[in-house]
């Protein structure tokens, strides 16, 4: 101990005032931490959600190209027959 007590006294409240200040600014880091996390979580999920929804769209355009193509392969080969079956008869 020193020999003025008041001294030391004071530099143990300005310690300890320090330390309080440090851990307000812990929690209140704490907090912006959690509060960003949330936020970008959230935009994440925006996100997740956009992507399968724009990702069903494209299935199902792609089912619909699908069945455009089987539908014009079946009416090209309908022609092809029918040109066929008229040389034929021309031929005949």
């Amino acid at each position: 101990m020193t020999a003025d007590g008041g001294q030391e006294s004071a530099l143990t409240l300005a310690a300890r005032r320090l330390d309080q200040a440090v851990s307000r600014l812990q929690q209140r880091l704490s907090a912006r931490l959690a509060e960003v996390q949330t936020h970008a979580g959230g935009a994440f999920d925006e996100d997740r959600a956009r992507l399968a929804a724009d990702l069903d769209a494209a299935r199902a355009r792609e089912r619909e190209l699908e069945d455009a193509g089987a539908a014009a392969s079946a009416a090209l080969s309908a022609a092809i027959a029918e040109i066929r079956v008229a040389l034929s008869q021309e031929a005949a």
